[in-house]
């Protein structure tokens, strides 16, 4: 952390600032696409007819439905059926098989260890599977914090990304000025609300561009969007002109 330095300070031209690095999990620090989605997928799905009693096609429909309308299946159940969170985050993630499921490239696990700054995961996925990826990827101890989707409350409800109100306070709460951090996601809906508030992004494409269960589907890879400053593969290209 910063110490005792403002965030006036910390932007001023005569000092250097390492920048603030915000990590996605699934999909920029590992292959979710290749198994883990679609697990997560059934689990929510057979979460939702348990819960609900509705059946699987219906299940299936709301899933969606709440995912494509909040961002966040849960939090369309948390407001319209009065689910507690926490249930549906331990019944959904305990994904048995989740030892054989998560592989990330060595490269990428370097490029973490060079990269100058401070280095926090940011996911909307539960703590407890946050850190148990990072475990099994063994790179937990290359970063500084990991901040799950219980982190982010706000008025004692759920903000999680791309919520800009969270990023924003987000910022505000690490002491530093949102320019000086730099997001590094697969989902560019929330690129986009980083760069509302002020943020640098990356856009990670190379999990997200295969896998039967990557997630939304991208019309053209080779575009970037305005609100994305750069397009990377790999994370190996970040440690050049940081």
């Amino acid at each position: 952390m910063p110490g005792h330095h403002d965030a006036a300070t910390l932007r001023s031209p005569g000092l250097p600032v390492k920048p603030t690095w915000l990590f996605d999990l699934d999909n920029t620090l590992h292959d979710a696409g290749a198994h883990v989605f679609g697990e997560l997928n059934r689990s929510m799905a057979a979460f939702v007819q348990r819960e609900l009693k509705l059946e699987a096609q219906e299940a299936s429909r709301l899933q969606r439905h709440y995912y494509q309308r909040y961002g966040a299946t849960l939090l369309g159940l948390v407001r319209h059926h009065g689910v507690k969170a926490a249930h549906f985050l331990h019944e959904t993630h305990r994904l048995p098989h989740l030892e054989q499921q998560v592989s990330t490239h060595r490269h990428d696990v370097e490029a973490l260890r060079r990269l100058p700054g401070r280095k926090l995961v940011l996911t909307n996925a539960p703590r407890d599977y946050a850190l148990r990826v990072l475990r099994l990827l063994r790179i937990e101890h290359l970063f500084d914090a990991v901040l799950s989707i219980e982190d982010m409350a706000m008025f004692g409800q759920l903000r999680p990304k791309p919520d800009a109100r969270m990023l924003r306070r987000l910022a505000v709460k690490l002491r530093v000025h949102p320019s000086q951090c730099i997001l590094v996601e697969d989902t560019l809906v929330h690129q986009k609300s980083a760069r509302r508030v002020g943020m640098q992004t990356v856009w990670m494409q190379r999990y997200a561009r295969r896998g039967t269960h990557s997630g939304p589907t991208v019309a053209r890879w080779s575009m970037r969007p305005a609100y994305v400053d750069r397009v990377v593969r790999s994370l190996r290209p970040l440690c050049r002109r940081v």
